[in-house]
């Protein structure tokens, strides 16, 4: 990318302790920046439990069509006390993901140096592996439907919806993803093919058709179960894991735990031809909000990965390199909210200067 070019990022702050993670996350944004050449035209957008209260609306029409034309989208969090749990998920956070097509959902799962990790004797050289999540398909498409609800009869089917062209997609920034890393070249397919023997008899076949076109990359298969075993039990064999939207959600949550909780995991909603979005894995936390005391780390780290995805790899690896610098230091002493030993701010404030 050229030195000088200018991103058009829309910021969406959120609910809860969003807006205070967000505004650290774009302090050291700014730092990055003044030592890259970066520009960015960053747009505030009020979407959110606050904004559906004052007027009913999630995600209207227009700010959709609006939101389409930035480069990016940085996201604080959502999820609001006051607001029935799913209107805003499935309103704005899922809506967004299928409107812009945002099929990869990307997770890194890192393992921090003086963070503690609940493995015993696994340190950070042995969890440092990446989760390629199919993200617009599976059982998330919503298809299904109830015959005869509420009454002893009742049926009840949710479908997984899966086609050649969404798992084939998925799969090849897979393969991409595992050469670029170029850390083991290794892609693994995590599935269920003994007992989901349709769904993942597709994803297994396009597998091994497209691994033919990656040939510097080693394939390996696990079943769901297993790979929950193993990245508990041997973290250090995975390198790149593949997987389908439901088993996505589940073992990047494990994978969550295992790199020291949700303060410091990030994930990204990507569309590789299209508008991306980054956000902290963990949630709006609204009994912390105001206080000063949130960990920003993990919305910190999405800020890294979006300038990686834009193509801004040496400000994304400074975005890193400084988190790093910061738990080596020791002058965290947790990542809970409130036993952080430093306020969200100061935390803001000291990687802005170590950038």
């Amino acid at each position: 990318m050229s030195s000088s070019k200018k991103y058009k990022i829309a910021v969406i702050p959120g609910d809860g302790t969003g807006p205070e993670v967000i505004s650290e996350g774009i302090k050291v944004l700014k730092a990055v920046a003044a030592n890259e050449s970066i520009k960015y035209d960053l747009v505030n957008y009020d979407l959110g439990g606050e904004r559906y209260k004052k007027t009913g609306e999630v995600l209207p029409d227009s700010v959709l069509e609006e939101l389409k034309k930035f480069d990016t989208i940085y996201l604080g969090a959502i999820g609001h006390p006051d607001v029935k749990p799913g209107i805003l998920e499935k309103g704005l956070l899922l809506r967004l993901r299928f409107e812009l097509d945002q099929y990869i959902n990307l997770r890194p799962v890192k393992l921090y140096p003086n963070v503690p990790c609940p493995l015993k004797d696994k340190g950070p050289k042995d969890i440092d592996f990446v989760v390629v999540r199919e993200n617009t398909e599976g059982l998330y498409t919503g298809a299904g439907g109830v015959l005869k609800k509420g009454t002893p009869d009742e049926v009840a089917t949710q479908e997984s919806i899966n086609t050649r062209k969404g798992v084939e997609r998925c799969l090849r920034y897979a393969f991409k993803y595992a050469q670029k890393r170029n850390k083991e070249k290794k892609l693994t397919l995590c599935g269920k093919t003994n007992v989901l023997t349709y769904g993942f008899d597709l994803w297994e076949r396009t597998f091994y058709e497209v691994a033919e076109d990656y040939p510097d990359i080693k394939t390996d298969y696990a079943h769901v179960d297993a790979t929950c075993m193993w990245m508990v039990k041997n973290p250090e064999w995975f390198d790149v894991i593949v997987t389908d939207n439901m088993f996505g959600d589940i073992i990047t949550d494990l994978g969550a735990m295992i790199q020291g909780g949700m303060g410091i995991a990030a994930g990204g909603n990507i569309n590789p031809e299209g508008v991306s979005m980054f956000e902290p894995i963990g949630g709006s936390a609204p009994k912390y909000t105001g206080q000063n005391v949130i960990n920003p780390l993990a919305t910190i780290c999405a800020g890294g990965m979006m300038l990686e995805t834009l193509g801004e790899d040496k400000a994304g690896k400074r975005v890193e390199n400084a988190v790093i610098k910061l738990l080596e230091s020791g002058k965290l002493k947790s990542l809970d909210a409130g036993k952080m030993g430093m306020t969200t701010s100061q935390i803001g404030d000291w990687l802005a200067e170590n950038i």
